[in-house]
């Protein structure tokens, strides 16, 4: 039997990794043609094929998925359309293949930016994942957000309706590879560490680029471990899961971060700040609440702000 991982981008490559590394099969399928980590097969499928998935499932007798293909915020922006075929559509094909195939278990990619929005409501206790939310005035800010929480409303129907076993996992902002830039965060720290290199003063003057108050922060290699630990779980009840480390940081700190990396860095941004991260009206009142994840799928980050960047500043081109 083999494990499925949707999406060749960072987070999918690595998970891919790490599965192969200790002796799973690993099927890693993307929308487009390239490498994969050694002893990983890759293949062709685009999840808005939904008969070509199912095949693909068939043919490899696929026991597991992790799902992480996805358009993010800025793609969706130049192409909604699109942008939701791919996210939401691709994400009911998964679902309806794994119903009809019988499959084991489904790790679904989400996102912490779901509850951005119910943030103006909620106080300084950590945030739950199932924290209160209205359905009109704390609607998702973003088609990606809305996207993902649909995601997650579906994988809890497929759960309840078709006994589907479903796990879904809200990753901080994600730090990761500095060469295939394709995130707000990963935006960010490639800025910051241009102007490190090159000895040049920047000016973060892009408003998705700076925030009010502090911000939470996930390495892409954390994610990938949260991924095959959600895999392993005996009794994931909660069934959806914060994926960070409790801490929060504001912009300040996060220079500072790659100050130590690049002493001299010089960075100045606006003052007064007050929307939160990524342009989203509201600043984040507490950091994510991941004792869930500790307890029901028995996994921690292992790696700090620091050490994210240090390693992803050091693997940059």
């Amino acid at each position: 039997m083999t494990v499925l991982v949707l999406g060749a981008g960072l987070i999918g490559g690595l998970t891919a990794h790490l599965l192969a590394e200790r002796g799973d099969r690993v099927v890693l399928a993307d929308v487009r043609p390239g490498t994969a980590p050694a002893g990983v097969e890759r293949w062709v499928c685009d999840v808005t094929h939904a008969s070509a998935l199912q095949d693909l499932m068939q043919t490899h007798r696929i026991r597991d998925v992790v799902h992480t293909a996805a358009w993010l915020s800025t793609a969706i922006r130049q192409d909604p359309l699109k942008g939701i075929a791919v996210n939401i559509m691709g994400t009911a094909h998964v679902l309806e293949c794994a119903r009809l195939l019988g499959v084991r278990r489904v790790v679904l990619a989400s996102s912490t930016t779901v509850t951005y929005t119910g943030f103006a409501s909620h106080g300084p206790a950590p945030i739950e994942e199932d924290m209160p939310m209205r359905l009109i005035s704390d609607r998702p800010a973003s088609i990606y957000a809305a996207c993902k929480l649909y995601g997650e409303n579906l994988a809890h129907l497929y759960h309840d309706l078709y006994g589907v076993d479903t796990v879904s996992l809200r990753y901080a902002a994600v730090l990761g590879d500095l060469n295939n830039i394709t995130s707000v965060p990963g935006r960010l720290l490639h800025t910051l560490v241009q102007a490190g290199r090159n000895a040049q003063a920047v000016a973060l003057d892009d408003p998705f680029l700076v925030w009010g108050g502090r911000e939470e922060f996930v390495d892409a290699r954390d994610c990938a471990r949260a991924n095959v630990c959600a895999l392993d779980a005996a009794k994931p009840v909660q069934r959806v899961y914060h994926i960070a480390d409790g801490q929060w940081h504001s912009l300040a700190d996060f220079v500072a971060a790659v100050r130590c990396v690049y002493p001299h860095l010089q960075v100045s941004w606006p003052p007064n700040l007050y929307t939160g991260f990524a342009g989203f009206p509201h600043q984040r009142p507490a950091p994510s609440d991941h004792r869930k994840a500790q307890s029901e799928l028995g996994f921690a980050c292992a790696h700090a702000l620091h050490d994210s960047v240090a390693h992803w500043a050091a693997m940059a081109h």
